[in-house]
């Protein structure tokens, strides 16, 4: 990395952030001098890490549109620089269940909502020529779009939403690029690999077993282990460090599922997921 860019404070937003992988990104940036800034769903979980770090913290459940629109006003009002939006909050629901916007759930969880955030902050990202990094998942593979479904009213299946959620994700990183690359805003997705945390625990199901007890932290990967692409990323050089629009794993491209290519694709659930969030 250069060195001027390495040294630079950034100012970094990391959704998702009251524990596990966020959590554990904001404690090493704020380790290497960053002003990072946690947003959560859950108050005191959220409060708690923000006090233990020391840095700023915001509440918005991106079940809820209203909740991601006041995250945004705030956030344009408490910071006139924003270096880096890590959209990294994401669930896995374990039934097709609706929120108050009248979305699947995890479809606008991991996807709707941070596309949402991300264009209401679009102006101010672009004046801070900033990056976006996803936090998507090799899930993705599994994922197929239909811009006629997205909701999954047909079909549904717990790993179906989320694989297609996670594969917008990827879409949204490459569509980002494609608009708004030339224009200094850069743009990732990454998988952390499969890691040990609260993501999918929320609700009881075949899915939440395997996240559950002791033996599956034996197993998987600690949430340090997962933050370290994502915080590869945001102190990372676009264009030196990483290619904008891309897809990593352990720091390096990985391969994606072929749909991430379709740039016709890409084009069409950006305007779908405009229409869906107003």
């Amino acid at each position: 990395m250069a060195q001027d860019e390495t040294t630079r404070r950034k100012v970094i937003v990391i959704t998702g952030a009251s524990d596990g992988i966020g959590a554990a990104a904001a404690r090493r940036l704020v380790e290497n001098g960053h002003r990072v800034v946690v947003v959560g769903r859950s108050a005191e979980k959220t409060a708690s890490i923000g006090r233990a770090l020391g840095v700023d913290h915001h509440v918005a459940d991106f079940a809820r549109f209203g909740e991601v629109s006041e995250l945004a006003s705030v956030l344009l009002k408490r910071y006139p620089r924003i270096d880096v939006l890590a959209n990294n909050a994401g669930l896995i629901s374990q039934r097709r269940t609706l929120t108050e916007d009248g979305h699947e759930r995890t479809f606008q969880v991991n996807h709707l909502s941070p596309f949402l955030l991300t264009q209401l902050l679009l102006d101010r990202l672009l004046e801070s020529r900033a990056t976006v990094v996803a936090t998507s998942s090799a899930a993705h593979y599994g994922g197929r779009i239909d811009l006629d479904d997205l909701d999954h009213a047909r079909g549904f299946t717990t790993m179906r939403a989320y694989s297609d959620s996670k594969l917008a994700q990827v879409l949204h990183t490459r569509e980002l690029e494609r608009r708004y690359g030339t224009a200094g805003l850069s743009s990732a997705a990454f998988h952390p690999g499969v890691i040990a945390s609260s993501f999918a625990t929320a609700e009881r199901g075949p899915v939440s077993w395997a996240y559950r007890g002791p033996l599956p932290k034996l197993v998987l990967g600690k949430p340090e282990q997962g933050a370290d692409t994502l915080v590869f990323l945001a102190e990372g050089v676009p264009g030196q460090d990483f290619a904008s629009g891309g897809y990593f794993h352990r720091r390096r491209p990985a391969r994606t599922n072929p749909q991430a290519d379709d740039a016709v694709l890409a084009a069409g659930l950006w305007e779908r997921s405009a229409a869906m969030v107003g």
